[in-house]
């Protein structure tokens, strides 16, 4: 089974840059985005084989999550179930027989950490939606994560010590994702692959210098740690400030 994530930095901008090439070429079999920046009705895309769940927020032209599916899920929940998050439109969960699949868009702690006490709180509830999740059957949950976890996962960490993306207090919250089970499935196959980002600045030809972060993730319950084939980083495909990343995992064993 072959899962994409990207966070599309506005749908309707992508898909002028070829995002339905990249969809149709990838032939993924559960498709996540992230940052639609839509609400309903505004857009509509042709998607032969898939169904299409939505998630929009409340505020226009901010947030919300998609995924496209070619397997009809048992059920389709979004947001955590906490009111003070669910206006955001950034979680949709699908529910299939032996696992969940989860597309995510983490708040970003925003310049001069404004957001970061509300980011933490974040963190706190949904890996506890995570963690209730997997008491009932494994976890697969992916998306823009607004965190590189350790040194290696950008450019240049020292100076952005303390900017939103590489605070001690955000990535301990993804160390805390990692001892509740959760397995980093690009660094499980790469744990010392450097240069690896998914995402560059629009400033400064960051994309051409290779000076990025990777905040793009899949994570799966350790459950699934034996099934797992490859974890991809799509550098080559353009469209977003983000690029798209993969999954590859047998669901075949029993």
């Amino acid at each position: 089974m072959k899962l994409i994530s990207w966070n599309v930095n506005g749908l309707r901008a992508c898909v002028g840059k070829g995002f339905l090439d990249f969809f149709k070429e990838v032939d993924a079999d559960i498709f996540c985005i992230q940052e639609t920046k839509l609400q309903e009705g505004q857009i509509e895309l042709d998607t032969p084989g898939y169904l299409q769940y939505w998630n929009y927020a409340e505020k226009k032209g901010y947030s919300g999550t998609a995924v496209f599916t070619k397997k009809e899920p048992l059920s389709v929940a979004y947001g955590i179930g906490v009111e003070e998050h669910d206006h955001e439109g950034r979680v949709i969960t699908l529910e299939y027989e032996d696992y969940y699949v989860i597309t995510v868009y983490t708040p970003n702690s925003q310049d001069e950490l404004a957001r970061l006490s509300y980011r933490m709180q974040w963190e706190k509830d949904f890996l506890a939606y995570l963690k209730g999740l997997e008491t009932k059957k494994p976890v697969i949950f992916c998306g823009d994560l607004n965190v590189a976890h350790k040194e290696i996962d950008l450019k240049n960490p020292k100076t952005n010590r303390k900017n939103a993306g590489f605070t001690d207090e955000e990535r301990e919250k993804f160390t805390e994702l990692t001892e509740a089970g959760f397995v980093d499935t690009f660094r499980y196959f790469y744990p010392d692959k450097e240069g690896a980002y998914s995402w560059w600045s629009y400033r400064f030809s960051a994309r051409a210098k290779n000076a990025g972060w990777r905040i793009d993730y899949f994570l799966v319950s350790e459950a699934l740690k034996e099934r797992l084939e490859d974890a991809l980083i799509y550098t080559e495909i353009f469209g977003s400030d983000h690029c798209p990343v993969g999954l590859v995992l047998d669901i075949t064993q029993p």
